[in-house]
């Protein structure tokens, strides 16, 4: 199954246009304060200001442009506090000297946060407030304590709320991980669910066809060397033969997804039929009810129920007569295998082991994941009735599902 491409965390494109919002506000605030500054003060106090102005610019580019490549999370490295050191100290001198510059302090503070965590962070922004602070306090003649405390209010208040914003983004990349890692284990465990499903669909479906053809086909060559050279021998011989050649075929459809002969072209009830007759050549043969199409998955299921239920007959029942009923009901289809063999006890069925046990389980799984019930009615010395039904509208709703999964 291929993997899905890697997302983007939550809010790093949201994250990039507010820096770009910031670096552009910063721009045109610079040059409108510099123009501000030059149309009110003399040709000589501008030179020394535009200069400052401009180092100040400069600063302030590599600082952003640091801040871009550092990675998400990580501290600022050393070598980048001399360009804060140095960008705070100009930007303070600018604002002292030029309070019209004030206006730029908001695009400084939020690089000075952005481009670095901690202590830095923290002392690089307090430092851009009071230098504006200093500024405007200045400007109004040393007189106006609001021009003083404002600056440092909302400093405080712009550092609550960056603190906030840090905090839900840092929350938000957790919880986006989380999901991440949940989503992964959850593909993870689906696809393990389909292979386990597979496996157990390729084991009935060995069960249902090789192996019951293979056992069959032993016993019809062991009792071809015990009657041998009789003509019955021959005739055994001829059998197993003919199932061994089935078998061949069966095994091939297993490779070509494990289609079944004649199940999807010839008429279903000749193909249960000749499923049935594999195994057991004078089994009989009945359908009540109003025949009608059956949905792919529920004719497969039937016809391999019918081979697993008639091969059983054919090794353990030693039964005289057996006989396949398959009926269409308005809103489900019943399949009945009755034989009138020696019988068994249906709770003292021994476990799955190597020497077989496979079947009455295999069928219960292939019915069940349709939708289906199977019952068994047997006891020793009286046969045995497989009953199984299948309610076609939950049975396709299972099968969809069954394929969605794998």
């Amino acid at each position: 199954m291929p993997t899905a491409p890697p997302q983007p965390v939550p809010g790093s494109r949201i994250d990039g246009r507010i820096d770009v919002v910031v670096h552009l506000g910063f721009a045109v605030l610079m040059v409108s304060s510099a123009v501000r500054y030059v149309m009110r003060h003399s040709p000589a106090d501008n030179l020394w200001t535009v200069a400052l102005a401009v180092a100040v610019c400069a600063l302030y580019a590599v600082t952003a442009v640091l801040a871009y490549r550092q990675p998400v999370g990580q501290r600022a490295h050393r070598l980048w506090i001399p360009w804060m050191v140095a960008l705070v100290a100009a930007w303070a001198s600018l604002v002292v000297v030029a309070p019209s510059f004030a206006w730029c302090s908001f695009a400084i503070f939020f690089l000075t946060r952005t481009a670095f965590r901690g202590w830095a962070g923290y002392v690089a922004g307090g430092a851009t407030a009071a230098a504006t602070a200093v500024g405007l306090f200045r400007m109004s003649g040393w007189t106006d304590i609001a021009m003083l405390l404002g600056p440092l209010a909302v400093g405080a208040l712009l550092t609550l709320i960056y603190d906030k914003i840090e905090r839900d983004t840092a929350l938000q990349r957790r919880l986006f991980h989380d999901v991440t890692q949940t989503q992964e284990q959850l593909a993870a465990k689906q696809r393990e669910a389909g292979i386990a499903t597979e496996r157990e669909r390729v084991s009935r479906e060995i069960h249902d066809t090789v192996t019951q053809g293979l056992a069959s086909s032993l016993l019809l060559l062991e009792a071809a060397q015990r009657s041998w050279p009789a003509e019955t021998a021959q005739d055994d011989v001829r059998k197993a033969t003919d199932l061994l050649r089935r078998n061949l075929a069966d095994t091939r459809s297993l490779v070509h997804e494990l289609s079944a002969p004649g199940l999807e072209t010839g008429p279903f009830p000749e193909a249960l039929e000749h499923a049935a007759r594999q195994y057991v050549e004078t089994v009989s043969i009945r359908v009540t009810g109003e025949e009608r199409p059956l949905p792919s998955e529920v004719r497969h299921a039937l016809l391999r129920v019918t081979q697993s239920a008639v091969a059983n007959i054919k090794l353990h029942a030693r039964a005289d007569h057996a006989s396949v009923t398959l009926g269409y009901l308005p809103e489900a289809v019943t399949l009945d295998v009755f034989d009138d063999g020696r019988g068994f006890d249906p709770a003292a069925v021994p476990l799955p082991s190597a020497n077989g046990g496979y079947g009455l389980r295999a069928m219960r799984q292939r019915v069940e994941q349709l939708g289906g019930e199977l019952s068994v009615e047997s006891s020793p010395g009286e046969g045995t009735i497989i009953a199984a039904q299948f309610p076609l509208t939950l049975a396709a709703d299972q099968a969809n599902a069954l394929k969605e999964a794998q």
